[in-house]
């Protein structure tokens, strides 16, 4: 059965696919966005990072576990009492600063605009 859906259970890029549209897929969920947006300012431990971002604790794993998997995130345990996980952006998660940059230049001038049009 899974031969009859190839792109679904295939881990290789499709080369006719849009480059925004599969970068979306990657860091677009509000959680990831607001995880990696948070790890630019450098590393933090996991409750820092739910206060920071507003997310459940089972949200929160999750996503990080995904951002680990694809590799924009890196885990650190200190194993001093108490044990102490820390999170911060790989090379790859460090590489979206400059998104993140351009996303609040936008933000900036276009949503400033449609909140007084309002």
């Amino acid at each position: 059965m899974s031969s009859e859906h190839p792109q679904q259970t295939s881990q290789k890029p499709n080369p006719d696919a849009c480059p925004v549209i599969e970068s979306l897929e990657q860091i677009g969920s509000q959680w990831r966005l607001a995880v990696l947006h948070e790890l630019l300012e450098g590393e933090l431990r996991f409750n820092e990072l739910k206060r920071a971002t507003g997310a459940n604790a089972r949200t929160l794993s999750r996503v990080l576990d995904d951002l680990g998997e694809m590799g924009f995130v890196d885990r650190r345990i200190e194993e001093d009492s108490p044990i102490a996980t820390y999170y911060s952006l790989t090379e790859k998660g460090e590489s979206l600063a400059p998104v993140f940059d351009e996303i609040e230049c936008w933000a900036g001038e276009w949503l400033e605009d449609e909140t007084i049009a309002e």
